[in-house]
């Protein structure tokens, strides 16, 4: 009995009962895109990361991270191939490439500048980098045995292009000096400004030369899904966890980390001004209702009704247009999610990157849930005071609202 009161309460109340929904539905959608926005940053901004400096994994000597900088020769893998070999076998990787790294100075005739390098295998990271993108001239591949290819930043302070000739000045692994000259293939721009003001990338075995070495510094693997880094972290870590040091991608950036963290407080506190929001409109409106039903509450309870069955009317009143609302705000931030992701969002690059991004709306099951959720308890939540105000009548004073 109480449940059709409630339902058509509701119904009567069209207005109020409309303006309550649209309260409603619009927190929900409000939620439901925002989530998905911030959702699509860290997809975006994790998969910028991997396939521009990090892979999904790397595997490195113990206190390379800490001490490699500086004397990176200190810290080779012997036989990469092989490790790498080892690595490959697992199912869920894609390419397993070594690096070796480096740090000299680089000088175009007239001047020296230094620099960071990168003994890299072409082919494997011309794959990899899918977000790194060539500014001028073309990728490194592996037939160019003295190429280069330079970060924007270095190619732009020392005034280089395409077919120019460079020298590179480096210590080798036993304090030996060693030059090479290199011809500029390219010129890369990758997510983060300050490595392309300071990197250069040469072939691997051109940098083993250079340093004397037949090592890598560490081994980037490549998987075919970002979703498999865990597992396959677990898996190595297992099998190399006593000799070597196994990362992911992001352990490897802290820039990630603390933007993640960021957006999570952010979407937080917008979470909670929606919940605000509705408890509010809500609260307002079951409080007029409330108020100009005076009367009918005190012919209910005249006719023998308890004050609590009518308590748990106005509840259920509420908590049809808390469900309601739920629902269709729901379908609305699908539909809207879906609208905006098929025109993309054109957005600026991040904080200390060079390239802007196209942004989208993803429609995340856990979003569509939370967000559903807080439009129905925020709505039962606003009913309860307002509701409990009708225990405090008098059955007589509320009778006299009827004349």
């Amino acid at each position: 009995m109480l449940l059709k009161l409630a339902l058509r309460n509701t119904l009567r109340q069209k207005v109020r009962s409309g303006m309550t929904l649209a309260a409603i539905i619009f927190g929900v959608t409000g939620l439901i895109l925002a989530g998905g926005f911030v959702q699509d940053i860290f997809i975006q901004l994790g998969e910028a990361i991997i396939h521009s400096q990090t892979g999904h994994l790397q595997v490195f000597k113990k206190d390379f991270l800490e001490k490699g900088t500086r004397s990176p020769e200190r810290f080779l893998i012997e036989q990469p191939e092989k490790l790498a070999a080892g690595i490959a076998k697992h199912p869920e990787v894609d390419a397993v490439m070594s690096r070796l790294y480096f740090s000299g100075l680089l000088n175009n005739g007239k001047r020296d500048l230094a620099i960071i390098g990168e003994g890299v295998e072409p082919d494997k990271e011309a794959k990899l980098g899918s977000f790194i993108t060539i500014a001028a001239g073309r990728q490194l591949a592996k037939a160019d045995r003295d190429g280069i290819l330079l970060g924007q930043g270095v190619a732009k302070t020392l005034g280089l292009v395409p077919g120019d000739r460079v020298t590179l000045v480096l210590n080798a692994a036993e304090g030996a000096m060693n030059t090479m000259d290199f011809e500029v293939v390219g010129v890369f721009q990758s997510f983060s400004k300050d490595f392309d003001a300071r990197a250069v990338r040469i072939p691997l075995d051109a940098a083993q030369e250079l340093l004397q070495t037949k090592g890598a510094n560490l081994l980037v693997v490549a998987l075919h899904k970002t979703e498999d880094t865990d597992a396959v972290h677990a898996k190595l870590v297992s099998e190399l966890g006593n000799q070597l040091d196994v990362r992911t991608w992001n352990s490897l950036s802290d820039f990630y980390d603390k933007a993640v963290q960021l957006y999570d407080r952010q979407f937080g506190v917008l979470q909670f001004i929606i919940l605000l929001m509705v408890l509010l409109s809500v609260a307002n409106s079951v409080n007029m209702s409330v108020f100009e039903r005076q009367g009918e509450f005190g012919t209910m309870q005249a006719l023998g009704n308890q004050s609590r069955d009518i308590v748990k009317m106005v509840i259920l009143e509420s908590a049809f247009l808390g469900l309601t609302g739920a629902v269709l705000g729901v379908l609305l931030g699908i539909t809207a999610a879906l609208t905006i992701s098929a025109i993309g969002i054109p957005m600026p690059p991040p904080p200390n990157a060079n390239l802007g991004y196209t942004a989208y709306i993803r429609i995340v099951p856990l979003t569509l849930v939370t967000s559903a959720l807080v439009g129905f308890v925020a709505t039962v939540l606003a009913s309860i005071v307002p509701a409990y105000k009708v225990t405090r009548m008098q059955v007589v004073d509320a009778l006299r609202q009827n004349i």
